[in-house]
């Protein structure tokens, strides 16, 4: 039997994922399952806070602390200032939408010589032609 080289039948076959290619897949599958339920109000957070968000908050005068307010029944209007604040638009989360939406714009890359100059692939060529002729 020839050792190396091509044998019929060997190795893994054409269009095969690999098992790296086969765990991404798995774990993607897993992350949509725990994702999709939730996705509704995924976007709407999204798209609040590409908006801006607004939130009120409460001064506690003994401490002199900013608190968000969740339950506003537990808040003692009397002895705390009460505020509304404001949360700039978030240019990152509206990126992020329009990406996901109209699909992320091409990035253009340029490709050139030395100094911004042409690639010199022609005279490179040239001149490894004309040392290789040299040499015979």
């Amino acid at each position: 039997m020839p050792r190396g080289g091509f044998r019929p039948g060997s190795g893994p076959k054409k269009g095969a994922p690999s098992p790296v290619t086969a765990d991404k897949v798995a774990l993607r599958k897993k992350a949509r399952a725990l994702i999709a339920p939730h996705l509704k109000a995924l976007i709407e957070s999204q798209i609040s806070n590409a908006k801006g968000l607004s939130y009120l908050v409460y001064r506690d005068k003994k401490t002199g602390k900013f608190e968000r307010v969740k339950n506003i029944d537990a808040v003692d209007q009397d002895a705390e200032k009460i505020e509304v604040w404001e949360k700039d638009p978030s240019v990152q989360a509206f990126t992020d939408l329009m990406n996901r939406c109209l699909d992320k714009p091409a990035e253009h890359h340029e490709i050139s010589g030395a100094d911004g100059g042409p690639i010199e692939v022609v005279t490179r060529l040239t001149n490894a032609r004309k040392r290789l002729a040299e040499r015979k």
